[in-house]
């Protein structure tokens, strides 16, 4: 257990390491939209924030740290740089889409299309405090640093991240009926695109089937019954 909590601290502060030197340079770095670098280094923080979020998923169940008060701070650490969310309201819904997956009490699953489900996923998770928070801290930071980086780097990649982790994480997984007390499918395996779309979260049946495997170990996880992984779209 110990030899366990300490990766998964070294892992989670990789993470915002790499997160937070990432934006430091990129909040100093010239924009050139004629640069290709400019997408590339785009996606790269999208990557990254995505990363943010599941090392606080991570924390919600415990795997970040044998040692509750620092799994959770590394929970709160990882909430607030992502977007001001408040790490007890996400870790309560979650858990919530855990004991009531699939059903209309689940915070995370909806009946409707994609973009209404992507619009009652962002609603149950954002907070008037948050916005205000991001509004603030934007008006404030762009005293110091310009405009354009701050939108292009901060703003736009915490955006399409969301778009990620819903995708990727929440509307792949869950969509259309399953025949598995979990109600996910899992997608095919290929580790590389596996941890580039959602940090191994596509291997959703496994994560549901051992929501103690942490992010880092999901692509070790024994492969699902085929008709268990697939469900029915």
């Amino acid at each position: 257990m110990q030899n366990r909590s300490n990766t998964g601290i070294i892992v989670a502060l990789i993470v915002i390491g790499c997160w937070a030197t990432s934006i430091v340079m990129l909040m100093q770095w010239t924009v050139d939209f004629a640069n290709p670098l400019l997408y590339l280094f785009i996606l790269l923080q999208v990557h990254l924030y995505t990363g943010l979020f599941i090392t606080a998923h991570d924390a919600m169940h415990g795997t970040v740290s044998s040692n509750k008060g620092l799994n959770n701070a590394i929970g709160f650490i990882s909430t607030f740089l992502y977007a001001s969310f408040w790490y007890p309201h996400l870790h309560k819904k979650h858990h919530m889409h855990h004991r009531h997956v699939h059903t209309d009490d689940d915070p995370d699953y909806h009946h409707g299309s994609f973009l209404s489900w992507y619009a009652r996923f962002i609603r149950n998770y954002l907070s008037i405090w948050q916005i205000v928070i991001m509004a603030a801290a934007f008006n404030i930071l762009k005293l110091w640093i310009p405009e354009p980086n701050l939108i292009l780097f901060w703003v736009v990649p915490s955006l399409l991240s969301t778009l990620q982790l819903f995708y990727f994480g929440t509307y792949l997984p869950h969509k259309g009926e399953h025949d598995n007390h979990h109600q996910a499918r899992s997608q095919r395996r290929n580790h590389v695109w596996a941890f580039i779309s959602c940090y191994f979260f596509g291997y959703h049946y496994e994560h549901h089937e051992s929501p103690a495997t942490p992010w880092w170990q999901l692509w070790k996880a024994p492969l699902p019954p085929q008709s268990q992984a697939n469900g029915k779209h």
